[in-house]
């Protein structure tokens, strides 16, 4: 990333120090100082109010699927989609340094990081299985609360930040396991350099209506990386399609779709341009 760490200001991420958001942070800025927060709409409103200037969000994994409530977001605010970036989720089991596998009773970790576990946690059935806002957070949780036959599920960063130790790592279902992150800024404008586009459409009701809009791009020979559908808030069994595309929003067959999608839909909202991401090494 070419900017300064002056010029990006804080990043916010949700959750904790340690958290696998704060590892994506890294990987797209280098070292820069961060705004952990609470939840999602937290992020959002941090920087909408200024308080920092980047965000980053998770908005898929390879295992479990979109995280549907930063889409929600991306719809109902304003921000723009400058970055993407992918981080290989390697999960550990974590306790204290007095803790042993086979005394655990209860582990503690984010909703899609114990799905990301299932097989593992699946050779444990005696071992209660606690929800917690954040897979680094939970780490912290266990730490406070002192206990031996308790653990969490986290990076090996989170467990080096709180002064844990890794029980046992490796423990997700797959090797392949990775999550996409959006960079996110308070910005009018898109960038003027970006291999790849995201958006999010509306339909009219009527048979053919999202063919027709699908073919807006098939069309013109342009490459749809990611189709998925969500429900409008307030407007019951109404949908919203948010797409990705290869293609700036500027290049003339992207111009031209979108062009014709605004024609054929109900609403069409670009959500940004940008370099698509690195692949993992």
């Amino acid at each position: 990333m070419s900017s300064s760490a002056s010029d990006i200001g804080l990043v916010a991420f949700q959750g904790v120090k340690g958290a696998f958001s704060e590892d994506a942070v890294a990987r797209f800025f280098g070292e820069v100082d961060t705004l952990p927060c609470p939840d999602f709409e937290s992020v959002f409103r941090a920087v909408n109010e200024g308080r920092a200037g980047r965000a980053v969000v998770p908005v898929e994994n390879s295992i479990e699927g979109s995280v549907t409530a930063v889409n929600d977001l991306l719809l109902e605010n304003d921000l723009v989609i400058v970055g993407e970036v992918m981080v290989k989720v390697v999960h550990c089991l974590i306790g204290h340094a007095s803790a042993d596998i086979g005394r655990i009773g209860r582990v503690y970790s984010h909703p899609q990081a114990l799905g990301q576990c299932r097989r593992f946690l699946a050779k444990h059935p005696e071992w209660e299985r606690v929800p917690s806002f954040d897979t680094a957070g939970s780490v912290r949780i266990v730490r406070d609360g002192g206990r031996d036959d308790e653990a969490a599920i986290a990076s090996r960063r989170a467990a080096e930040v709180y002064g844990m130790k890794v029980l046992l790592e490796g423990v997700q279902d797959s090797d392949d396991n990775c999550t996409r992150f959006f960079v996110l800024q308070r910005t009018p404008h898109l960038l003027e350099r970006g291999d790849k586009t995201s958006l999010v459409f509306a339909t009219r009701s009527g048979p053919g209506a999202l063919y027709e809009a699908m073919r807006c791009f098939a069309s013109r020979g342009i490459n749809m990386t990611k189709v998925e559908s969500r429900p409008r808030r307030g407007r019951a069994w109404e949908y919203a399609f948010f797409v990705d595309i290869d293609g700036h929003a500027e290049d003339p067959a992207v111009a031209g779709a979108l062009a014709e999608l605004v024609r054929k839909a109900v609403f069409v909202k670009v959500l940004g341009t940008y370099d698509r991401a690195r692949p993992l090494e």
